[in-house]
């Protein structure tokens, strides 16, 4: 007979307690414990293969092998033909993988799953929705163009005893879960989206994928400081953890890999929301930079890296009296802590009053960049907003700023320079650390190794 017994959990990481406490010993969060009813039973089967074990009475078990011995044969991916999720993925879905997908409502999750389940040539979807009925999918696919799709079947359930039926029958090649937040397991006493349900069901469904061969794709919530909802466990337990990403109020979306156990976790890939759905972007450098008939102050263009991919990026800077007491600090898709070392920079070793003036900084584009080598075009577009000096528009920079003003090497500083080289950029700023073994005679861009922001200021602004 199964045993009962209650626990407490953490619903911030998961911790699990025997009673309750007031701060959780793991994530030192106050008044986080819930109580949850948990059933064990020594002799429980797995969901998806309680029917089978019923059958035949039997179940498969794993022997020890010596590693030479191991036949090793290359995965062959599915890919798909969205060219940017197959980038973030390492070359395309990996047969039996489980991918996490997380971002804020509304972000376009849902949609991004769908018309992976719409598009895929010639392979058997299931896509399993715990929020939306039947008609509200069949809507969304219509607005995608892709309702026709013969090989996509739509499945509106939580209950993972009922999932892994229609599983059997329909025989998937892929399964989309949207999301492990609302689905809920027999197994465990304990109301869906509680920590012990997302666990048991993300178990579950491991399982599956690794006994059956069969790719996972799992959306999540996320929580108010844009961690995945859940136990930390949870991102643990996939092989893959991919995070969804942007401002509601641009058209641009990112799809950024956290964690990926079959490629690069530094792949990212940019899509643009349109009324048709997600639209892939092959060249964001194009779209980041916004076309001027005249030029104006207080413009730098910043030759960076997000992941594995070199993007343009436009850096826009005002700096203007102070007519209150407090002067302004103010950055959207820039570390306002970043911005206030470098105007210290700029007042402590070269003198500009930047203290009695309010200072305002915008990533253009909607993005949010921590790349270190942004900081030159930072402090570029300052001082041409404070002097009311023009930057030319055919020059681009590439370099972090120390605290004594040095410029300081930035890696792979060769798809900088050729990225910008093939926008049509004329000149670049890079430090001059990291022209060692760099051949710039070979580019037709003309490169400028600089040392401090002495030598910057001295050639852009006499």
């Amino acid at each position: 007979m199964a045993k009962t017994k209650s626990a407490y959990f953490c619903q911030s990481c998961g911790y699990e307690s025997p009673k309750w406490l007031g701060q959780c010993p793991s994530c030192k969060q106050w008044n986080t414990f819930v109580e949850e009813v948990v059933e064990k039973s020594s002799s429980r089967v797995p969901e998806w293969r309680s029917s089978t074990v019923a059958n035949t009475g039997t179940k498969r078990t794993n022997k020890a092998a010596i590693i030479h011995e191991i036949v090793y044969s290359e995965e062959q991916r599915l890919e798909a033909p969205d060219k940017e999720f197959n980038r973030v993925l390492g070359g395309g879905i990996v047969p039996g993988s489980l991918v996490l997908i997380g971002g804020e409502p509304g972000i376009g999750k849902s949609t991004l799953m769908l018309q992976l389940a719409l598009s895929i040539p010639k392979v058997k979807t299931l896509y399993i929705s715990g929020e939306e009925s039947e008609q509200q999918i069949k809507m969304r696919a219509e607005r995608l163009s892709q309702s026709s799709n013969a090989n996509c079947f739509i499945l509106t359930e939580t209950s993972m005893q009922n999932i892994f039926k229609q599983i059997d029958q329909v025989e998937p090649n892929v399964v989309v879960i949207d999301s492990i937040q609302t689905l809920h397991s027999a197994q465990i006493e304990s109301a869906p989206g509680s920590v012990s349900q997302v666990r048991e069901c993300t178990a579950e469904l491991l399982r599956f994928a690794k006994e059956t061969n069969t790719p996972v794709f799992i959306v999540g919530h996320i929580t108010k400081d844009g961690s995945i909802a859940g136990p930390k466990v949870l991102e643990h337990m996939v092989d893959t953890v991919l995070q969804f990403e942007g401002d509601r109020n641009h058209v641009y979306r990112i799809l950024r890999a956290v964690k990926n156990r079959f490629g690069s976790s530094s792949e990212l890939g940019i899509y643009e929301m349109q009324g048709s759905g997600l639209r892939e972007v092959s060249n964001p450098s194009e779209i980041m930079l916004s076309q001027r008939e005249e030029q104006v102050s207080g413009v730098a263009v910043a030759a960076m890296l997000e992941g594995m991919r070199p993007l343009m990026i436009e850096v826009q800077a005002l700096v203007s009296n102070s007519a209150y007491g407090t002067p302004q600090r103010s950055s959207t898709g820039f570390d306002t802590k970043r911005l206030n070392m470098l105007l210290a920079v700029l007042e402590k070793r070269f003198g500009f009053r930047m203290s009695a003036q309010d200072v305002f900084l915008n990533i253009a584009g909607g993005l949010r960049v921590e790349d270190p080598a942004v900081d030159l075009a930072v402090i570029a577009s300052l001082i041409s907003s404070q002097q009311d000096i023009p930057l030319p528009a055919n020059i681009t920079f590439a370099g972090e700023v120390g605290l004594s003003g040095e410029i300081r090497a930035v890696n792979r500083i060769e798809q900088r320079i050729q990225e910008a080289e093939k926008l049509g950029f004329e000149q670049i700023f890079i430090s001059k650390y990291n022209t060692k073994g760099l051949d710039v005679k070979r580019y037709q861009i003309l490169v400028r190794p600089v040392a401090t922001l002495e030598d910057v200021f001295r050639i852009l602004f006499g």
